[in-house]
């Protein structure tokens, strides 16, 4: 399928899927919103693909919504422009497979939304994530920070809108990596690789639990965890696994 914003590249088991608007510091547009839809849902039973990096390229990931666009639509197509927003970015939010933000520059209102429905953020140095939506007049979107950073830091970086640099996001558990910027593409993709490596089952039922257990009390979380445990161990994909492990083991042993 072909992309007009989108440049989506598959290795090996895991693909790269790259925001194609450098003229436009990667601003997101309708046409993005139903892209990055289409392939993740395209991705999401593709048995080739097991992981995704999701960049914008070395210099910037994306400065947000299209300003632009966003002023010339009529009061009666708002509506559709927002609920296209919301659906891609719940797409990848759900996404059975694990998805890496791969960060280069800035993250800018709804770039920065996006980071925050990836799985794992491996960013260069220069990055830096702001939310300054207050400053146009509406609001980011705040469950997904908040779940990263706790309410009340969430609060602050979407009332404030101050950019954060690469290594306070790290501090702030935003990101997980901070690389130079020759080499945090080579990083994020090589996470890939190793994820793209392990069970898909377990892997979305980890996803699952990620994202249930926090609205859960103790006892509870620990019993659904205990039972999708059982449910993995009894998978005839989980006895090979642990049969090339355990060969991989004992050949290091001998040498």
């Amino acid at each position: 399928m072909t992309y007009h914003t989108l440049i989506v590249e598959k290795k090996k088991k895991y693909a790269v899927i790259k925001l194609n608007r450098p003229h436009e510091m990667n601003a997101i547009t309708k046409e993005m919103h139903r892209e990055l839809y289409d392939v993740f849902t395209n991705m999401e039973t593709d048995s080739d693909v097991r992981a995704v990096v999701l960049t914008g390229g070395e210099y910037v990931f994306s400065a947000g919504m299209d300003i632009k666009e966003m002023n010339s639509l009529p009061d009666k197509e708002s509506d559709e422009f927002l609920k296209s927003m919301i659906k891609y970015l719940k797409k990848i939010y759900a996404f059975k497979k694990p998805v890496i933000a791969a960060v280069g520059g800035i993250a800018l209102g709804g770039g920065f939304n996006l980071v925050t429905v990836c799985d794992l953020v491996v960013a260069s140095e220069s990055a830096i994530f702001c939310h300054p939506e207050l400053k146009f007049g509406f609001n980011p979107f705040f469950y997904p920070l908040s779940q990263i950073v706790g309410i009340t830091k969430a609060k602050e970086i979407v009332m404030l809108g101050e950019p954060i640099g690469a290594n306070e996001a790290l501090k702030l558990g935003l990101i997980n990596k901070v690389e130079p910027p020759e080499r945090f593409m080579e990083v994020a993709e090589s996470i890939a690789d190793t994820l793209s490596k392990r069970s898909p089952r377990a892997f979305e039922e980890l996803k699952n639990l990620c994202s249930i257990v926090p609205r859960m009390d103790k006892m509870a979380a620990m019993d659904i965890e205990s039972s999708i445990c059982a449910l993995l161990f009894t998978r005839d994909e989980r006895k090979e696994q642990m049969k090339e492990v355990l060969s991989k083991d004992k050949t290091r042993k001998k040498t």
